[in-house]
């Protein structure tokens, strides 16, 4: 079907699986060329399916720029084996449940269907070798999987990118120890929170992690993509070798039944997690440290979910150390909970003014502030389009594989490799 319309004008037409996480809606916020508009779900009935269906009805609704989705739904037990002999569109869009996630990836390419599927595609190392093999046989298929890495469009990651990889601005990267790594980086998420102006709605099974994962094995897979996105740009990387793990550790956020009613609608605390419940009051494991070396360098990470921020929103930070500078994205207090980028210098600011200089074809109006040997990269509010906008960018990336798959570069597939290997080790060993 796609490869025939490959010929001509490419028409998508896409299939949403089991819509169980609102990042479903969230690559339906905005209309696409050569997207049909009709989009058939295939969902059990159920409160996720119906919280997405009421993201999409505000999409078509809203004032500015709507959308104009019209949704096809099949529900019953059997939707997924529907869904593969129905066969309505040529691209999978799946999130949502963690667990399940890779036999139906698997099914889907030997289906020949395209899948744009949220991460994480494991929670277990034990699933390496099915990884493997779907991301070798979706190449000899000629159809695309890939997974929505939507932190490579944050503008302040894609600077932090270009200033590390400037030998002149950065130098060569320090390797650190485990004590003092060469890079270091912190994710905190929040449990309740507000997402395209309506508040999230967890639902049950995501607290339970052997369902959906840790933190380091869910959104922790945007973090170790970050580092080695940033560190080793367009390089191939082999988990069997370039990756040696050190130490990991986890911890609960403790979650009362109040507002564990507050953000799932349920009254008590089910069955499936008992065993994590404790004085009334659930144990949810999902904060992890790591620490590892990828090619020499030393890694710490610190995966975090707290239940709702005090100020601000979901916070990343990350540091390079380089031996003439250090360049750091901080989200504190200081920078009014928004992502800004420094670069601490022990050779002066001439060589990142040339850079910055440089910058300028791509992104006019960058700038610099310097406070003593700290330098601050003054980024233009249009750059910041936020992590919601972030979806409609690496979804045209997708289209653009799509119609080309072998531009796809040579490394995505051997880094996913070494990102779920590093996730899923990570998990397992803070558990021993």
């Amino acid at each position: 079907m796609l490869k025939a319309a490959i010929a001509g004008v490419l028409q998508v037409k896409l299939m949403v699986l089991d819509p169980g996480h609102f990042h479903a809606a969230l690559v339906q916020r905005e209309m696409y060329p050569d997207v049909s508009k009709n989009v058939s779900v295939y969902a059990p009935l159920s409160p996720d399916v119906l919280d997405y269906l009421n993201r999409i009805s505000l999409f078509n609704a809203r004032k500015d720029g709507p959308t104009t989705w019209e949704i096809e739904l099949h529900t019953g037990p059997d939707f997924f084996e529907r869904m593969l002999r129905e066969s309505p569109g040529n691209v999978v869009v799946m999130t949502g449940r963690n667990r399940p996630k890779i036999d139906r990836l698997q099914a889907s390419v030997d289906a020949d269907l395209n899948v744009l599927a949220d991460k994480p595609w494991i929670i277990s190392s034990a699933a390496m070798p099915k990884l493997q093999q779907i991301l070798d046989r979706a190449e000899q298929k000629g159809v695309v999987a890939y997974d929505i890495m939507t932190e490579r469009f944050e503008i302040t990651s894609i600077l932090q990118r270009e200033l590390v990889n400037d030998p002149d601005v950065f130098g060569k990267q320090i390797p650190g120890t485990e004590a003092e790594p060469g890079i270091s980086a912190k994710s905190i998420h929040h449990l309740m929170k507000v997402v395209a102006g309506v508040p999230l709605r967890r639902p049950v099974w995501f607290f339970d992690v052997d369902e959906y994962g840790e933190g380091l094995a869910d959104v922790g897979t945007h973090v170790v993509d970050l580092v080695q996105w940033t560190a080793f740009p367009d390089q191939k990387l082999d988990y069997k070798t370039d990756v040696r793990m050190l130490t990991a550790r986890h911890w609960p956020t403790v979650i009362p039944k109040a507002d564990f009613q507050k953000v799932t609608g349920e009254a008590e605390f089910p069955a499936s997690l008992a065993p994590h419940v404790k004085d009334g009051k659930l144990e949810y494991f999902c904060n992890n440290q790591v620490s590892y070396a990828l090619r020499g360098v030393n890694v710490k990470l610190d995966i975090l979910w707290n239940w709702e921020a005090a100020e601000g929103g979901d916070v990343y930070e990350a540091r390079f150390r380089g031996s003439n500078a250090s360049v750091e994205i901080r989200q504190g207090k200081a920078e009014k909970f928004a992502p800004e980028l420094y670069v601490v210098s022990s050779t002066g600011t001439g060589a990142l003014k040339r850079k910055i200089a440089s910058l300028q074809a791509r992104y006019p109006g960058l700038a610099i502030v310097e406070n003593g040997n700290e330098a601050r990269i003054v980024i233009p509010d249009r750059y910041r389009v936020g992590h919601e906008a972030h979806f409609a960018q690496v979804t045209n990336q997708f289209f653009q594989y799509l119609k080309s798959p072998k531009s796809m570069p040579a490394w995505e597939k051997p880094n996913m490799l070494v990102k779920y290997y590093i996730s899923t080790k990570g998990v397992e060993m803070s558990r021993q």
